[in-house]
């Protein structure tokens, strides 16, 4: 599945990476410790998470995601979006607890 379909099902907004949205995502990775994503999340996944600093581009560039889901709502400072944008890297913000999109993204079949 790609990242403009699940955007579009899930009602994500696309904070950065517009051009990407065509990426392929074969499974997802929960986490906000970005140790625990270094070593467990795959490329071509989707991770959501609750941080908002710089560093998310940075694991996210290492670890080759397809992209990065913001839940809850969180603000993304502008100097993320930079970074991201910079990186190629897809941000996506989802209005619903981590919980929720989690859930949302089984349903999908992720």
């Amino acid at each position: 599945m790609q990242i403009n379909e699940i955007a579009e099902k899930l009602g994500l907004t696309v904070l950065v990476g517009a051009d990407n949205l065509k990426a392929d995502v074969t499974g997802g990775y929960v986490a906000d410790l970005l140790s625990c994503v270094i070593a467990g999340a795959k490329p071509h996944d989707l991770w959501v998470t609750l941080q908002t600093h710089v560093n998310i581009v940075a694991v996210a560039a290492l670890k080759e995601v397809a992209g990065i889901i913001v839940a809850e709502g969180a603000v993304v400072p502008d100097a993320t979006l930079e970074k991201a944008a910079q990186q190629n890297v897809v941000m996506l913000s989802s209005p619903q607890p981590v919980y929720e999109t989690v859930k949302h993204l089984v349903a999908l079949g992720l």
